[in-house]
């Protein structure tokens, strides 16, 4: 092998729902577990969430002409004020994500077999697994939104079925059936209804054998003597007012245009053909190579995942991480769990956390050249700008935009909070969520009137709501909240000036001013102007509070405090170093509360933006040794790979490109934080800067070359070991640099 794999492999199938090997376009997820005896397939799709609660449940709490009573008493030192400032509800998490069934394809001719190798290609997305002669190749279509299984030679005599037995099923589902043959053909329905009078799902797969015969079981049909067999699925999520049957009808007329009548090799060739030319020309814009050993890249992922301080467990992790990052992002961004969970009772409802998590999944999405998720990022915003609107009028009483710290993916409104995490009351988020719109925009070169357009809704919502003032004339942002910590001593979580809030109100504020009109201009960048600044506390730290009197907790999982630094640029060790050593100092001091793996990877973000190489190494350190990570390379939340969730496996990559490459619209900063031992040399390939060129990388110690291929002009200033200087870009014009 000459360089990195870009797939991994097993050999055996996976016994559990979590070491399945994902593949997904956005929309439909599959995992698949490999088993030649019993070939599980479980079906996923974005929408399949639990039904809602009651009307009028999920609507914003109405307390807006309660909050200057709240701001007085708050600015009057009353720290417990915001502990009853709420409608009374009791907290309400958002719905479940959950699975939808299972493809089933069970070996019944009692014959022995062979023992089986499983793969994924993270280049095609197709998931396979060997066993003998037979052979399944699964993948989830970009092109045209189905879940293909093709199997060759699977025996002679299978018992194909849908099955919504899977882990935490609620009781009370209710179920249906339905099976139609025609020649070769079959139609599979299954259909799964929630207790109550909301509609559930539906999973329609069509069934094309090449030969034999098949014969209608109790639970689905058996086909006997088929050489070749094409399963076409989908899962349609019944929410409409339209007739659930009139959809499944209309889902099945889909496949049979899909599955042509030429057969199933050459309707699954021409799938394969279709899909490939999308997934393959976005997993591969980016690559790194880390010069692994053939051998240990010869590995199969658990044996890797053994060995964590090599460099093949990296390159396997980051080209993962690309592949399940592209396959969960379409029509909306990647969940807690991805776009894949296997079980009913998924960990915090399997939603889009706001306040640190989405912003971590998607953190590598303009430097990786992964556009599709940005789109997804877009799609959400978009879908729910509207609620965002409400929040804003409802809690605060203003104009503009409030995003919600929890979403199942349909409504925006806030209403997951309580005492102990009063969600509602935050409002930095609409500014992550938009950040990464913002840096394509950068990249682009260009400013999108969509997102020009909501920039400036949340630059009202910044108006209206900072209308308080403190000494000096500086404004009070006032109730601040910093997720999901709280000051020390007595007292409510709920603040003034929480570092955050300030950090995410200025880049707001000025990101809408600089593509306003100049009146306009100006008054935004003087009321942000008037915020007040970061304040070190007495260890010499950033606090987290820009208040005094309010002392930092420090054990905690989250970085609120240090969005100045990551994900903004407003804080660097070149533009601001008095502010930088105090951020470094409050990362040194932060610690890691319950070992979540979004706050190990949120550390190491944040040291490799200060240019703290061993600090980033440390935190790579802690994910790769703490067995994060399942055989699917899909990760936990906490070590020994407890809580499926996504996001060391789709942070880590963003990790990895901040450690080696940063930009921002005037700087290119190569090699800031590359983790010693880990990243020592190697090449990284395709990185987008935000000023508009495309980068490739090739390091060593004490040496480097970069080659920048810009689309536009630039003028950007150029930090790397040992150099500072101008670079003078002009479009079409390939630009070399060596180092030392």
């Amino acid at each position: 092998m000459t360089g990195p794999v870009h797939g991994t492999w097993e050999p055996a199938p996976a016994a559990r729902w979590e070491d399945a090997f994902l593949t997904g376009n956005g929309r439909h997820g599959a995992l698949v577990h490999g088993d030649p005896a019993d070939d599980r397939v479980i079906v996923t799709h974005h929408r399949l969430v639990r039904p809602h609660h009651r009307p009028g449940d999920t609507d914003p709490p109405l307390l807006a002409d309660r909050l200057p009573a709240l701001q007085d008493a708050l600015l009057a030192g009353d720290r417990t004020a915001a502990d009853t400032f709420t409608d009374g509800r009791p907290l309400r998490r958002v719905p479940s994500f959950h699975p939808g069934f299972l493809t089933r394809v069970r070996d019944e001719s009692g014959r022995p077999l062979p023992a089986t190798r499983r793969s994924v290609d993270f280049t095609t997305g197709v998931a396979t697994a060997v066993s003998g002669d037979r052979t399944s190749r699964v993948l989830v279509s970009r092109a045209d939104d189905v879940l293909v299984q093709y199997v060759t030679c699977p025996g002679p005599r299978v018992h194909l079925e849908l099955d919504h037995r899977l882990d935490g099923a609620p009781p009370g589902l209710g179920t249906g059936r339905g099976v139609a043959t025609a020649r070769r053909t079959t139609l599979l329905t299954l259909r799964v209804d929630h207790p109550g009078p909301t509609p559930g799902h539906t999973g329609v797969t069509l069934v094309l054998a090449d030969a034999g015969r098949t014969t209608v079981t109790d639970r689905g049909v058996r086909a006997e003597g088929a050489g070749r067999l094409l399963l076409l699925t989908r899962a349609v999520r019944h929410e409409g007012p339209r007739d659930p049957a009139e959809e499944t009808a209309e889902e099945a007329a889909a496949l049979y245009a899909l599955a042509g009548d030429d057969g199933p090799a050459a309707a699954y060739a021409r799938l394969l053909d279709r899909h490939t030319a999308l997934h393959r020309t976005a997993y591969r814009r980016v690559a790194l190579d880390l010069g692994a050993d053939p051998e240990d890249r010869a590995l199969p992922g658990s044996a890797l995942l053994g060995r964590p301080a090599g460099p093949a467990l990296l390159e396997r992790l980051f080209a993962a991480g690309r592949h399940h990052l592209l396959s969960a992002s379409g029509m909306l961004p990647p969940r807690l769990c991805g776009l894949w969970t296997g079980d009913w009772d998924t960990a915090w409802s399997g939603a889009f956390t706001t306040d640190a998590n989405l912003g971590l999944q998607t953190a590598s999405a303009v430097a990786a050249d992964l556009p599709e998720v940005v789109e997804a990022q877009r799609a959400l915003i978009e879908g729910q700008a509207a609620d965002w609107r409400d929040n804003a009028r409802a809690v605060f009483g203003t104009r503009g935009i409030v995003a919600p710290a929890h979403t199942d993916g349909t409504t925006g409104h806030t209403y997951h909070f309580d005492r102990d995490y009063p969600l509602h009351l935050w409002t930095a988020g609409a500014d992550w969520l938009l950040l990464p719109l913002l840096h394509q925009d950068e990249a682009d070169g260009r400013h999108d009137p969509r997102l020009t357009a909501l920039l400036d809704e949340l630059a009202d919502f910044y108006t209206d709501f900072l209308t308080r003032t403190g000494p000096g004339g500086r404004l009070v942002f006032v109730p601040s909240y910093s997720p999901e910590n709280r000051p020390l001593g007595d007292g409510g979580p709920v603040a003034v000036d929480a570092a955050m809030d300030l950090a995410a109100a200025r880049h707001a504020l000025t990101a809408a001013a600089d593509r306003a009109p100049a009146g306009r201009a100006a008054r935004l960048r003087a009321l942000a102007d008037r915020l007040p600044p970061h304040r070190v506390n007495a260890d010499g730290a950033l606090a987290e509070w820009a208040g005094a009197g309010l002392e930092d907790r420090y054990d905690h999982r989250h970085l609120s405090h240090l969005y100045a630094v990551w994900p903004l640029d407003a804080i660097t060790p070149y533009d601001t170093p008095d502010e930088a050593r105090a951020a470094a100092r409050a990362l040194a001091l932060r610690g890691h509360e319950n070992d979540s793996a979004h706050g190990h990877l949120h550390q190491g973000l944040i040291a490799a933006r200060l240019g703290d190489a061993g600090r980033t190494g440390e935190a790579l350190r802690r994910v790769l040794a703490g067995d994060f990570f399942h055989a699917s390379l899909m990760s936990a939340h906490y070590p020994r790979r407890h809580v499926y969730n996504a996001d060391a496996a789709h942070t880590l990559p963003a990790l990895l490109i901040e450690a080696l490459v940063h930009s921002t619209p005037g700087r290119l900063v190569l090699l800031p934080a590359p983790p010693p031992g880990l990243c020592d040399r190697g090449r990284l390939t395709g990185v987008r800067t935000r000023f508009g060129a495309r980068l490739d990388l090739t390091w060593a110690p004490g040496e480097y070359e970069a080659v920048l291929r810009p689309a536009r002009d630039a003028d950007v200033e150029l930090r790397a070991p040992g150099l500072r200087r101008r670079l003078t870009l002009r479009a079409g014009t390939e630009c070399r640099l060596a180092g030392p």
